[in-house]
């Protein structure tokens, strides 16, 4: 019997399990080298004592468990079998916790319930890893989520109707402006693109973004004149759930999703000042916080701005942060107007017939006798988007392999034509808009109206009629 035993216990002490022996009292009776070496209490300091006010007095989170509900234990009163895989720990000698998973199995002699053997082992290399695989598993998630988000901003980009699809122009002021694109491309300084209505200045945001480091990751555009003035935070920093009324969900702002890529404000002089606050503070500290919440927010942003309004002149006149403005215009880049690159007018007219050829589906070869001309003669207030549409309409009226332009084109009164220079900027503005109304039948809004002519939202082309006391046309 002697002999049987002590093979019993050199077995048990070969385990890599820790095992315990308990009396029906609960005092330990056996304790192997591997609960030793677990739990730094030696064998010659645990036999006698009660286990639970060793290492099993606390839970995890420093709550107290009480000697009668140690669920080491319950083989003991109640005779049954106890597996514990949940969040228990065992307590180093150190005070450190680790995790474990046991079983404590019911000892009879006959039909005398005797004790129990405890079996454990320290599962905190499984915990580990199954920390870094959840941890894995959510980044996973993230990232899955914000390419959803990025793809579903992107694809709704790509129904956009941008205004050009590539830089058209062999003209000075063109070679100029490729020449900057070039210089900054490759570096993250912020740009400042200042141009009118209608010369392309989102053209030059993607040129910038398509040749930088950054190409891989999105650029995502917000069009600040384009979102009321009570959604710009929400649309620029994202909302919590519940963050006002109609946030349902949680959302990203665009510069979450810009993160890694390019975020391009256009319109960025018709911010509301108290946005602009907040705007120059992520720009300074490249961090935010979402409307609902006060958990900042780290990101690697470049900014691309661009405007139709002469800044300076706002931050003069009080409407604009000076601050904010000398934090954009580290590299400012002017799109040159269509009237001071006049000889591009045949290249980007030919290019924009090609592109509604294929989009109407029409063999369309070129242009009537003296229709290039008559392009080039007239000033575009417009620009290349004025310039465009014209082309497409000429496309459709078209009966024939050639267009004609003849008119489609609003006659220039000839006070302009003669030195416009002369006219004071609020006259020759007024005149612009009044012929593209005109022109519009009145309309301001929508995809045949004046504000898409003039390149502006429909709501800033009613102020600036306001302001220069331009009837308000029936649309």
């Amino acid at each position: 019997m002697a002999a049987l035993q002590r093979r019993t216990e050199s077995i048990l002490n070969a385990v890599g399990e820790g095992i315990y022996g308990l009396d029906a009292e609960g005092a330990a009776t056996f304790v192997n080298p591997a609960a030793e070496r677990m739990t730094g209490w030696s064998a010659q300091e645990t036999i006698g004592q009660q286990i639970h006010y060793m290492h099993h007095h606390s839970r995890l989170d420093g709550s107290p468990y009480p000697h009668d509900q140690c669920p080491i234990y319950h083989a003991i009163s109640d005779g049954e079998v106890h597996h514990d895989v949940a969040d228990e720990v065992f307590w180093h000698r150190d005070g450190t916790p680790f995790p474990v998973e046991y079983t404590s199995t019911p000892i009879y002699e006959g039909e005398r319930l005797t004790g129990a053997v405890v079996v454990f082992k320290d599962i905190s290399e499984r915990k580990r890893t199954e920390a870094e695989l959840l941890a894995a598993f959510r980044e996973v998630e993230r990232l899955k989520e914000q390419l959803q988000e990025q793809n579903s901003y992107l694809q709704a980009e790509i129904r956009e109707d941008h205004n050009f699809g590539e830089i058209v122009g062999t003209s000075a002021p063109v070679q100029r402006m490729l020449r900057k694109i070039r210089q900054v491309a490759d570096t993250d300084a912020t740009v400042l693109v200042q141009g009118e209505s209608g010369t392309g200045k989102e053209l030059i945001a993607h040129a910038i973004h398509d040749h930088s480091p950054r190409r891989e990751r999105p650029l995502i555009k917000v069009n600040c004149a384009a979102i009321s003035a009570g959604l710009v935070e929400s649309e620029l920093f994202g909302h919590e759930k519940g963050a006002f009324t109609g946030a349902l969900q949680e959302r990203k702002g665009r510069f979450e999703l810009a993160d890694g890529g390019t975020l391009f404000l256009d319109e960025i002089g018709e911010l509301a000042p108290e946005t602009q606050v907040k705007l120059l503070r992520v720009l300074q500290e490249q961090e935010f916080e979402r409307v609902g919440s006060g958990t900042p927010i780290r990101v690697d942003v470049r900014i691309i701005a661009a405007t139709n309004r002469d800044l300076a002149r706002t931050v003069a006149a009080g409407q604009f942060r000076e601050d904010l403005f000398y934090r954009l215009n580290v590299f400012p880049i002017e799109a040159p107007p269509l009237r001071a690159r006049n000889g591009d007018i045949p290249l980007l007219a030919r290019h924009f017939l090609q592109r509604a050829a294929r989009r109407f589906g029409k063999p369309l070869r070129g242009f009537r006798t003296g229709a290039l001309e008559a392009l080039q003669q007239y000033r575009w207030p417009g620009n290349i988007r004025e310039l465009q549409n014209v082309i497409e309409r000429a496309a459709i009226l078209a009966d024939g392999p050639s267009v004609d332009v003849s008119g489609l084109l609003p006659q220039t009164p000839a006070a302009e034509r003669v030195d416009g220079a002369l006219q004071s900027l609020e006259t020759v503005e007024r005149a612009h808009i009044s012929r593209a109304l005109a022109y519009c039948g009145g309309v301001i809004a929508g995809p045949k109206g004046a504000a898409r002519i003039l390149g502006l939202h429909p709501n800033t082309l009613r102020s600036r009629m306001l302001k220069l006391g331009i009837e308000l046309a029936k649309e």
